[in-house]
């Protein structure tokens, strides 16, 4: 079978909604997030830890895994599933990001939001780095950043990959454009992405995979419109909005009400590369189903650890000798078993623990998030859960008065 919605609850008061996307694999409850797994793996995690942070399905990289190991053997060792041994659902991308992050986004500087979210005189303005991808009518020519090989994606190869991955759910190839694209590359790129939809609807042939459409169109409206009318007549079993969100988050709040409307609704409705808390309530209320992005595992990474009173940087010195938790009352295993003075200690000493621990806990806070937000649209409480939980996340000061640290951290020196 492939995939099927079913509606549970609407909002009456805006467009989010409670559902229930059904596929070979499992059935995943709705609004909800998908771990990002890039290459296989979300980075220190196993599938039982997985399980136990309640993820229902995951996020691969079809390009990357189309690099390395590669489809072939994938297919060969039966299908991602079995090759991870997560037994839930798993969504693939289609590559196209990657024309966007290895052309426009290093020639320009950004990323799919400008900096996430700058002020706009913060955003670049001349080219920095030399492109690495190409694309023409056909699809993408990439230099891969593994050995510099010349590699190509089309709708057709990508829809290929993602089948011998094997995936549940599979994502048209489409051009993703930079915040500062004109509106004439903005409307080119939108066509081809919609001559590349109709090539990978034909490329199909899986009967298990749901095929998601991806809506283009940057952040001008009249194109967001077209591309959603368009997109949304094809005959795709599920619809993501992709590409450059604008340079601010009134900009992504503008492209999803353009959008989502337009939209069948009795499918579902995927926001690609979107996950910080404050977003989730704001994207949901707008009619967004699913959600996928490596914030929630990579500020981890960095020390970054969510809180109901906004992020933690566990390097800060004032918990040194701390013995609570990161937060009081957390059910995951981080919390539970340890404190912030041990914390501190595994990264200050760049022990791999201490990013899988934090991991645990990022992806347990924002599934139990997710969660509370699916429990609120079942009683018709979102809107004061969105209140209470912003007031507190906002306000950024810790439970111990430390403020909280909203700034970009540097890598981690010890490599995966």
């Amino acid at each position: 079978m492939s995939i099927t919605y079913e509606l549970i609850a609407q909002s009456p008061d805006h467009a989010a909604r409670l559902g229930r996307i059904h596929t070979a694999h499992g059935m995943i409850e709705t609004p909800t997030f998908f771990p990002v797994g890039t290459q296989a793996t979300v980075k220190t995690l196993t599938p039982n830890d997985l399980r136990a942070v309640s993820a229902s399905a995951i996020l691969a990289n079809t390009y990357h895994l189309f690099l390395r190991p590669g489809a072939d053997l994938i297919e060969k060792l039966g299908g991602l599933h079995k090759f991870t041994g997560w037994s839930g659902p798993i969504m693939t991308d289609s590559g196209g990001f990657q024309a966007f992050s290895l052309g426009l986004a290093l020639e320009h500087g950004v990323g799919k939001i400008a900096k996430i979210f700058p002020g706009a005189a913060e955003v670049p303005t001349r080219p920095t780095r030399k492109k690495l991808a190409r694309i023409d009518e056909e699809g993408v020519t990439f230099a891969s950043h593994l050995d510099g090989s010349r590699q190509r994606l089309t709708p057709e190869i990508s829809i290929h990959v993602q089948e011998q991955l094997g995936a549940d759910l599979i994502v048209a190839f489409d051009e993703c454009t930079s915040p500062l694209s004109d509106y004439h590359y903005t409307r080119q790129a939108m066509e081809r992405t919609h001559r590349w939809a109709i090539r990978s609807l034909a490329a199909r042939t899986s009967s298990t995979a749901g095929l998601y459409g991806i809506v283009q169109g940057g952040a001008y409206p009249d194109l967001r419109e077209m591309s959603a009318r368009f997109i949304g007549s094809l005959p795709f079993d599920a619809f993501a909005i992709g590409g450059s969100l604008g340079r601010s988050k009134a900009d992504m709040h503008h492209v999803l009400e353009w959008t989502v409307p337009l939209l069948p609704s009795g499918k579902p409705r995927h926001l690609l590369g979107i996950g910080e808390p404050e977003d989730l309530f704001e994207c949901v209320e707008r009619g967004i189903d699913t959600f996928d992005c490596v914030a929630p595992t990579r500020l981890a990474r960095h020390g970054s650890f969510y809180t109901t009173h906004g992020r933690l940087n566990i390097q800060n010195a004032a918990y040194r000798e701390d013995p609570a938790p990161i937060e009081a009352g957390c059910g995951c295993f981080t919390c539970q078993t340890f404190s912030r003075a041990y914390l501190r200690h595994l990264f200050v000493a760049e022990e791999i623990l201490g990013y899988r621990l934090a991991t645990i806990h990022n992806l347990h806070f924002i599934l139990q998030l997710m969660k509370q937000i699916r429990q609120s649209l079942a009683v018709n409480q979102f809107d004061e859960l969105k209140r209470e939980f912003l007031e507190r996340y906002r306000g950024g000061v810790g439970s111990q008065g430390s403020r909280d640290e909203r700034r970009e951290f540097p890598a981690p020196k010890r490599a995966f």
